[in-house]
């Protein structure tokens, strides 16, 4: 079948590689399909594009992937609106964490022919195949449809248990040289970059996160070796952003990575989403010496009850703990902290701004932002259950504008003292940060014209 991926425009001078996109291409290749990708997010195209496109070229199917948020949420639905105006409409699926939760919602406001529920390398797969064969939807497990106006719902796809068996994501059909110039912390302004799933899932359970899949699946450290291999070899990749909710999944396994990467000569700086209570010093030693510049950690909160009651299993002392020893070998931590869940108080807040003001090493700037119970998360249901979102519809078209101002307020505070409380901790953060620029600028100054630094390169921008 002839198949057309869209890369959404997510408002990003240069835009993160759309990973899962790349999966499913890479899947939908390897069962013998045709595969295009619309790369929205690359020339900025208006929705009316692609209904030119689609009234233009015939294809059987469309897929549109897209995360949780506010403004993902706006943007299916303007292409969901481009997509039904075209003459040759496709078949029409959406996938990923924005529709899987709520999918009877989604199917009747975007008027999506399917949904795929959780991964979706086979069940896209099985899909085209029975779309091929006419072969009746009740067929395909993972997935959501309306039938005589009642959303069904088969049965769950079972997750792929040995995920070394995926195939790597179809680089080749995207342009890769836009996505390698994606900048994040501590990276050169030399060095191109790539995003790399080192494994699946999660073995913790916080209130806020929306995952759908349960457990943690790993790659083998050969994979992953033999990925970036490819990645340097054909695409002269040497930065790697390993981009799966926690590399730090344990020490062992940690420990395991980094000696492979050592073993393997692969000479790459990277950086990950990592664990405090794994961030012990032999294993950041190590991390260090295999290359990793950046560990992005999930703070949340330095308030102990609430740190329970949002059942982040970190406690603050193994918080502070972790960031002491991360910044003791010389890797930059990755600062999240957000507000406004279960119990927080105005003490809560000041308590992370307190620890941002004596820990962030300035690698980038960080502001905490409101918690927003996402559709699939606990935090969701509970706010049912309390009468403070009523349903999808309640939680996207009202509550949830931007992910800077509060959705639901789960606190003791009025909506107005939240914000105010927010301001007032943002511009403490942000005055900080630029401060320490100032700084940093002086002392290149003297360095450049008191000590006559001759390897100067020019205020410019990075």
């Amino acid at each position: 079948m002839r198949i057309l991926l869209v890369a959404y425009d997510n408002d990003s001078y240069i835009s993160w590689f759309p990973q899962g996109l790349a999966y499913i291409a890479s899947a939908c290749l390897k069962a013998g399909h045709e595969v295009n990708i619309y790369n929205q997010d690359v020339y900025h195209w208006p929705e009316s594009h692609l209904t030119d496109l689609l009234n233009k070229e015939r294809y059987d199917f469309i897929g549109v992937s897209a995360c949780g948020g506010y403004y993902q949420y706006r943007k299916v639905l303007k292409i969901s609106e481009a997509i039904n105006n075209s003459k040759y409409r496709p078949f029409y699926v959406l996938g990923g964490h924005l529709c899987a939760p709520e999918p009877d919602y989604f199917l009747r406001k975007t008027l999506a022919d399917a949904i795929v529920i959780g991964e979706g390398e086979i069940t896209v797969i099985n899909l085209l195949d029975a779309l091929e064969h006419k072969q009746s939807l009740h067929s395909v497990n993972g997935i959501a449809f309306l039938e005589n106006s009642q959303c069904i719902q088969t049965p769950r796809q079972a997750l792929i248990a040995d995920i070394d068996n995926i195939p790597f994501p179809a680089w080749d059909l995207f342009p890769i040289d836009h996505y390698a110039l994606l900048r994040v912390p501590n990276m050169k302004n030399s060095e191109r970059c790539m995003p790399v799933l080192s494994g699946r899932g999660c073995t913790f359970k916080c209130n806020f996160c929306y995952r759908l899949d349960q457990g943690f699946r790993g790659r083998s450290a050969d994979s992953i070796v033999d990925e970036i291999k490819i990645l340097k070899e054909k695409y002269a990749i040497s930065y790697i952003i390993f981009s799966d909710e926690l590399l730090m999944s344990s020490s062992p396994r940690t420990v395991e990575l980094c000696e492979s990467f050592i073993r393997n000569k692969l000479n790459i700086r990277w950086d990950c989403n990592g664990r405090l209570n794994y961030a012990k010093p032999d294993v950041l030693k190590l991390m260090k010496e295999a290359g990793c510049v950046f560990i992005n950690y999930g703070i949340e909160s330095m308030d102990e009850q609430a740190l329970r009651n949002m059942n982040k299993a970190l406690t603050v002392k193994q918080i502070i703990s972790g960031i002491e020893n991360t910044l003791a070998v010389g890797i930059s931590p990755g600062f999240n902290i957000i507000f406004g869940n279960i119990g927080e108080t105005a003490e809560s807040l000041r308590l992370g701004v307190e620890f941002l003001l004596k820990y962030d090493d300035h690698a980038q700037m960080r502001t905490i932002r409101p918690v927003t119970p996402y559709p699939g998360c606990p935090l969701y249901y509970y706010a049912i259950e309390k009468g403070l979102v009523k349903d999808c519809a309640d939680f996207y078209e009202h509550k949830h504008v931007n992910s800077d101002l509060q959705s639901v307020n789960f606190t003791n505070l009025s909506d107005d003292d939240f914000h105010r409380l927010l301001y007032e901790a943002n511009q403490k953060l942000i005055l900080n940060y630029y401060s320490a620029c100032i700084k940093n600028t002086d002392e290149v100054l003297h360095k450049l014209y008191i000590e006559k630094d001759r390897l100067f390169r020019g205020f410019r921008q990075s």
